[in-house]
């Protein structure tokens, strides 16, 4: 898979509506932020941990994905589209960020996933529903791969999505604008840090 620089963007170019969050029923997801991803995480990673920071504040819940493959059966096509680079279980490689503000098991799910999707035998909607989240903010990486295929999944389940445009990140603006574009045109509101924070704490609510 590609790595390279991030690229962080406002939400205002895209944005058709705006809608907040609603702190009861939202989940923040936190899509593979691990160390193969590093490069491409790091240009993002205050951003990310605002918005970790926020979602706290607000009694969100933070939910974190892994990708890692543990044997051929689990490859798929990502092993022939992208030449046998993957993420294997068990390698440094494999694991999340050390800098990313997690606590401990009981508080912060942590989701493995083999494909694109978070959604996919993963356990993930059922855990949503057990804690009766209706809402999903993705932030993470790749933009226009697992956090664009995992935002899409949740709009066609039925939840809400809210997809950061400055807490996501992928291996060159185009991609990432692209997505972000997808995005609010089909699939989900727009939201950076600032938006975030207005959204969850100055008591107005956007619904258009």
């Amino acid at each position: 898979m590609a790595s390279a620089s991030s690229f962080s963007s406002s939400y205002t170019k895209y944005e058709i509506r705006k809608r907040n969050p609603n702190p009861k029923a939202a989940a923040l997801l936190v899509i593979d932020v691990q160390n193969y991803f590093s490069a491409m995480a790091r240009p993002i990673l205050q951003n990310l941990l605002t918005t970790i920071r926020l979602c706290r504040r607000a009694s969100i819940p933070v939910i974190f994905t892994r990708h890692a493959h543990k044997s051929p059966p689990d490859y798929g096509m990502l092993d022939e589209w992208w030449n046998g680079d993957l993420v294997y279980d068990g390698t440094p490689e494999s694991q999340l960020m050390p800098e990313l503000d997690r606590r401990g098991p009981d508080e912060d799910r942590v989701f493995d996933k083999n494909t694109y999707s978070a959604f996919r035998n993963t356990g993930l909607e059922e855990y949503l529903k057990e804690k009766g989240v209706e809402e999903v903010i993705v932030t993470g990486v790749m933009t226009n791969l697992c956090c664009e295929t995992t935002a899409r999944e949740a709009f066609i389940r039925g939840y809400r999505v809210f997809f950061s445009t400055d807490a996501t990140a992928t291996s060159d603006r185009e991609l990432h604008e692209a997505t972000l574009k997808n995005m609010a045109y089909g699939f989900a509101y727009l939201v950076d840090c600032k938006r975030l924070e207005d959204g969850l704490f100055s008591g107005d609510i956007i619904r258009n």
